[in-house]
């Protein structure tokens, strides 16, 4: 089946055959525009229900329902001379990992691209393409079930122009990162990305504040449900809600009625997870733990506030002289953690991407400033 759009010839790829056509097609490019789609209602894991590809002018629809064998494709992604273009990659990267059992490299975020080239934080594929092309993109199809065959002629549509387009976004931003240096930065800021975000515990933004017996017993708790959730893939929630597992470790349960008493208790974990909840929930009281790990940071001091409140305008200026947004430069959260090293509070770990790109251009100017501040302080007291 061929399909017409934007004037780019498109193929369904069904069997082994037609996926090495393909490859050896796109890998004598410089690069290729990547997408998925996939459905992730009840599962813990995204289930892959397409794969679209655009190069050498041509498009493909893959289709891995029916696709038996993938290891030309796996080669494709990790071919070291061929750019893979994807925007806003995070949930493509879990699919990938999840599918092909690795991550596509090298990588292009045009969504970080657009942030470093001062296109905007956090840009939207659509607000992309109208920026670059002057094109509307209809998302009629979003919640479309992809799972579903045979996909319609509008399904089909959508999925084609969400590569078709982005292979025409991606020479455009290019040119821009070359003319100013940012290439290797861009490329060095997307291949740093990984699946997982910030992880579970992130979302109990209170857990420091809990004794050690409440936190051995918090993480153990979401230790278990990440456990069951890939066992069983289902989502987290649907194993043991959040606010069920904060009201647990609040309390500390000591017997069954107790346990069945938290907020939210589904009576069915009662019934099949109860007793082995409840042995582990003794264990970790027993064994306790004395600090909350680096994803539940304690907020930062009065003082460490105020200073990292103070260099908002450096790291705006720097913002300005770099044409970047300042978000992609450092978030909020992180300015409080560089004002803290800078006051001597060295609890947490330096993130690992202060060491990159930004670490000449960012950060050593900001530590500069807040030397710089804290010493007037110190002259004024």
């Amino acid at each position: 089946m061929t399909l017409e759009f934007t004037e780019m010839p498109c193929q369904w790829v069904r069997d082994t055959q037609a996926l090495d056509q393909m490859v050896a097609v796109i890998a004598q490019e410089r690069f290729v525009a990547v997408d998925t789609e996939f459905r992730r209602r009840d599962t813990f894991y995204p289930e892959v229900a397409l794969l679209q590809l655009a190069a050498a002018g041509q498009c493909w629809l893959i289709d891995p329902l029916t696709l038996t064998d993938t290891q030309s494709l796996q080669a494709l992604f990790a071919q070291p001379d061929l750019i893979k273009v994807l925007h806003s990659a995070s949930e493509d990267l879990e699919v990938f990992e999840r599918w092909l059992g690795a991550l596509p490299q090298p990588i292009v975020d045009t969504q970080k691209a657009g942030a470093m080239l001062g296109l905007g934080f956090g840009l939207s594929y659509q607000d992309l393409v109208h920026e670059l092309l002057a094109i509307n993109v209809a998302k009629d199809e979003t919640q479309s079930d992809w799972l579903l065959r045979p996909l319609s002629d509008a399904q089909c549509h959508y999925a084609m122009q969400d590569v078709t387009f982005l292979a025409q976004c991606w020479p455009i931003l290019e040119a821009r990162a070359e003319a100013c240096g940012y290439l290797p930065w861009i490329l060095e800021e997307s291949g740093g990305m990984v699946t997982g975000g910030r992880g579970p515990l992130a979302k109990f933004k209170s857990a420091w504040k809990m004794n050690p017996q409440q936190l051995a017993v918090l993480l153990d708790l979401i230790d278990w449900r990440e456990s069951q959730a890939r066992r069983r893939d289902r989502p987290r929630n649907w194993i043991l809600h959040d606010k069920v597992i904060q009201d647990i470790a609040k309390k500390i349960p000591t017997s069954m009625p107790q346990l069945a008493a938290a907020e939210g208790m589904p009576a069915g974990v009662m019934r099949r997870d109860g007793k082995q909840l409840l042995a582990r929930i003794e264990a970790a009281s027993d064994r306790g733990l004395s600090d909350p790990p680096p994803a539940i940071p304690p907020p930062a001091s009065s003082h460490v506030r105020k200073l990292a409140k103070s260099l908002a305008p450096a790291m705006a200026q720097l913002a300005s002289e770099l044409g970047m947004n300042v978000e992609i430069l450092m978030p909020s959260r992180e300015l409080d953690l560089l004002a803290g090293f800078a006051m001597g509070d060295a609890r947490l770990p330096r993130p690992a991407h202060w060491q990159g790109w930004r670490q000449t251009p960012v950060i050593r100017p900001l530590e500069l400033e807040a030397q710089r501040l804290l010493g007037e302080q110190h002259d004024a007291g």
